[in-house]
């Protein structure tokens, strides 16, 4: 059995309701939950939460919602693997046969289902422990600068200070839309960001994290240039 989990907690600080939130008319979440269903990937597609607001929007565009989320994991000090790893000890209790599992986050707006299909394959494919979407940094990583206290400037890699951009290697980031693993991995808490994973590159344009009312305006912004 392959499930879909969509952590979705209800006490989001910077932006209030934030996985229910109106994203161009319809709550952020349901863009997840179309996703998923959209990839025909999935045996279940659940919801994890402990808000019932939540919860019944998830119903409404065709997740399921099985339990309610404890409240010991569902705080700011909770981690996605603590969530994954409850969702799937539930999923045991009902002796249901779970292999693979997708962790897929209810504010990735921009998230395809070929993305998470092609996430399965390479899954599947090799082996990884797990398969998640990353893109490439805009900017060269070896020419980041911190600022001191006084705004003194300095570089965190001065090697490079003199090396042509095209004469650097590409680095990527975790793009924070969905995880693909085995439940061995997720049971174990093995690292995701390690050489048993594999990365599923994404164009940067499909990719905005949001955390604070200025990464909802931008991604809204790039959802409608899209």
């Amino acid at each position: 059995m392959r499930i879909a989990i969509i952590p979705a907690r209800g006490g989001s600080k910077r932006i209030p309701r934030k996985n229910i939130k109106l994203f161009h008319g319809k709550p952020i979440i349901a863009y997840s939950i179309e996703a998923a269903k959209q990839s025909g990937c999935f045996d279940k597609i659940i919801v994890s939460t402990d808000d019932q607001d939540i919860a019944d929007i998830a119903l409404k565009y065709g997740a399921e919602v099985p339990f309610l989320r404890p409240a010991n994991i569902s705080d700011d000090h909770a981690t996605t693997m603590d969530v994954i790893q409850h969702a799937i000890g539930w999923c045991e209790k009902q002796s249901w046969d779970v292999d693979l599992v997708c962790c897929i986050y209810a504010t990735a707006p921009f998230v395809l289902p070929e993305y998470i299909n092609q996430g399965l394959s390479e899954l599947v494919s090799s082996k990884a422990d797990y398969a998640f979407s990353v893109t490439t940094y805009a900017f060269p990583i070896q020419r980041a600068i911190s600022l001191s206290a006084e705004g003194a400037v300095n570089m965190f890699s001065p090697e490079y200070a003199d090396t042509r951009s095209q004469d650097l290697d590409e680095a990527y980031h975790d793009a924070g839309q969905f995880y693909w693993g085995k439940t061995s991995a997720f049971k174990q808490g093995k690292t995701i960001f390690s050489k048993y994973s594999k990365a599923v590159v994404m164009p940067r344009v499909r990719v905005q994290d949001i955390d604070t009312q200025e990464d909802w305006d931008l991604a809204e912004a790039l959802y409608s240039a899209l």
